[in-house]
């Protein structure tokens, strides 16, 4: 640990190397196909090349210049950004995806010490509209996009 001078840039280093690894192994027991073809083991190999490689670079360039003092973890944010997270999962189909998209931006915007409701309301906005253009619009995943009780009335 002696070469190591920034702690939390190495660990991320290893982090990477460990989800690209990861995919690599879980994408090689799919067909790989073409770059023109892609198979389905294809988007996780090349996902998992790009990751070690990042990793590679963030753990090396961990070795370099003064070395610095790991920051204690912040539990409550953690916390607050993890049952943000969960809470969307448990919700997002009954509320849809608009109101809980909402919701998932603005409880984990609390997590901040420079919260401010308005533009935790407005990013929550934009990154719902998002959401929805991109995965129900674009990539046609079936996902409710209002409320049940309003989908009904609609």
């Amino acid at each position: 640990m002696a070469l190591i001078r920034h702690r939390k840039d190495f660990y991320a280093g290893v982090m990477f190397m460990a989800f690209g690894a990861a995919a690599i192994v879980i994408g090689s027991k799919y067909a790989l196909g073409t770059a023109a073809r892609m198979g389905p083991g294809y988007f996780p190999r090349i996902l998992g090349l790009l990751l070690l490689g990042l990793g590679a670079l963030l753990a090396l360039r961990s070795m370099r210049g003064p070395a610095a003092a790991m920051p204690r973890l912040k539990w409550r944010p953690t916390a607050i950004v993890l049952a943000s997270v969960v809470g969307f999962g448990l919700i997002v189909e009954k509320t849809g995806l608009l109101v809980s998209t909402i919701l998932l931006i603005f409880c984990a915007s609390t997590a901040s010490h420079e919260f401010r409701w308005k533009e935790a309301l407005a990013s929550g906005l934009f990154f719902a509209l998002l959401a929805i253009a991109v995965f129900v619009l674009g990539l046609k995943i079936q996902l409710p996009v209002w409320p049940t009780f309003l989908s009904r009335m609609l």
